[in-house]
């Protein structure tokens, strides 16, 4: 049985149309899975990894983010989700070359951790995050202007996700505001809401609507989204008065697939299977799942799930796949029946990182990552507020 199979995903006529020829009307908008399925790897590529990487020694670090392919996570020294890579970078000051299997944004982040003499490399540029993309310096800016005509910017207090770009963890550092992740979201909003009375969420609207409803008891009309697209964001000043949560109108491309329809039909055809589903999912499909929580807690809840068990995931299908393969005694497929990769992620491959690891047993400086001192400045104080969360 093949590993697709197992996971019950179908790689039908319509399924290869939404791989990059087609969107799906059901999903947001913007929402599609680009690329093909990742193919194997020329297995000359691994020997010449493994050649360059020995001759770089403790020279190279190589971070691995969870939704990378299998043939790339094998030469990751570590795995974990965006800020654990950028605090192990942090922690590994004797390694000249950090090289980031992920997408930009996280490169940035440990670019910003990292001490001056470490040099961070993104094997591919173009391996970006379109929920990142999704807000820009100049839009935030516009929308902190917005916030300031209808007279709450002084009490409004910006929360970032990690999934953004520097330019707006440094936007987010000057107005006094803190970072989060998908697994300190509620504390950081607890703070927030101690230094304020508002919070901008930015960039993925679904993390911050799930986390303020369902985990602070905020209720969902007080949750207003902002449209950078539309004139004041689409929100009159008396709606930016009386919401205590202003979500910025974004979202992940993976997670934006799954619906409620993904979790009803998982129910009839698996018996008793369990849903779980990560944060940035919808308010509908997160309501509806058993289970909620970050990539890290994912992983640990089917660690310690009980033989036997069925499991129904909503995140990335890469680590969906490597879960499967790493717990045979557990039913686990995939949440929704349609083939959907990180398809950013999945531009870091094995030719782009034989590639970069060769330039740089070479003595060739590629790719590299740098932040500009200012905005590293500000994105390092919000970063610092984050850790300093109680």
């Amino acid at each position: 049985m093949t590993t697709t199979e197992t996971l019950d995903v179908q790689p039908t006529p319509l399924a290869l149309l939404l791989l990059g020829r087609e969107s799906d009307p059901r999903s947001e908008r913007g929402v599609d899975c680009p690329g093909d399925l990742p193919a194997p790897s020329d297995p000359g590529l691994v020997e010449r990894a493994r050649a360059a990487k020995a001759r770089l020694g403790s020279k190279v670090f190589i971070l691995g983010h969870h939704y990378q392919r299998d043939e790339v996570i094998e030469f990751a020294d570590v795995t974990g989700d965006s800020f654990k890579l950028a605090r192990d970078a942090a922690d590994r000051p004797e390694a000249e070359y950090i090289v980031f299997c992920g997408v930009h944004f996280m490169a940035e982040s440990a670019d910003i951790l990292t001490s001056e003499r470490q040099q961070v490399i993104l094997p591919d540029l173009a391996a970006g995050c379109s929920m990142a993309d999704m807000a820009s310096a100049e839009q935030v800016a516009e929308c902190w202007d917005v916030l300031a005509d209808a007279g709450v910017a002084d009490s409004t207090v910006p929360v970032s996700y990690m999934n953004s770009s520097a330019d707006i963890k440094a936007f987010t550092g000057r107005h006094g505001g803190t970072i989060c992740t998908s697994s300190n979201a509620r504390r950081a909003l607890e703070w927030a809401f101690g230094q304020g009375e508002k919070v901008l969420f930015l960039p993925d609207q679904h993390l911050g609507r799930n986390t303020a409803v369902l985990e602070l008891g905020i209720p969902l009309e007080e949750c207003v989204v902002y449209n950078p697209h539309k004139p004041n964001g689409g929100l009159t000043a008396e709606q930016l008065r009386a919401a205590k949560m202003i979500l910025w109108r974004g979202h992940c491309s993976v997670h934006g697939r799954f619906s409620l329809d993904s979790v009803q039909d998982v129910r009839e055809r698996i018996p008793g299977v369990n849903v779980l589903v990560h944060p940035e999912c919808k308010h509908e499909v997160v309501t509806a799942a058993d289970h909620v929580g970050s990539t890290e807690y994912i992983i640990k809840k089917l660690e310690s799930a009980p033989a036997g068990s069925a499991w129904a995931i909503g995140t990335e299908l890469n680590l969906v796949r490597r879960l499967a393969k790493a717990h045979p005694d557990k039913q686990i497929v995939f949440l929704d029946k349609t083939v959907c990769f990180c398809s950013t992620m999945n531009r870091i491959d094995m030719p782009h990182l034989v590639w970069t690891l060769e330039s740089l047993a070479d003595g060739k400086l590629v790719n590299r990552i740098q932040v500009d001192a200012e905005t590293e400045h500000f994105a390092k104080l919000a970063l610092e507020q984050m850790l300093a969360l109680p």
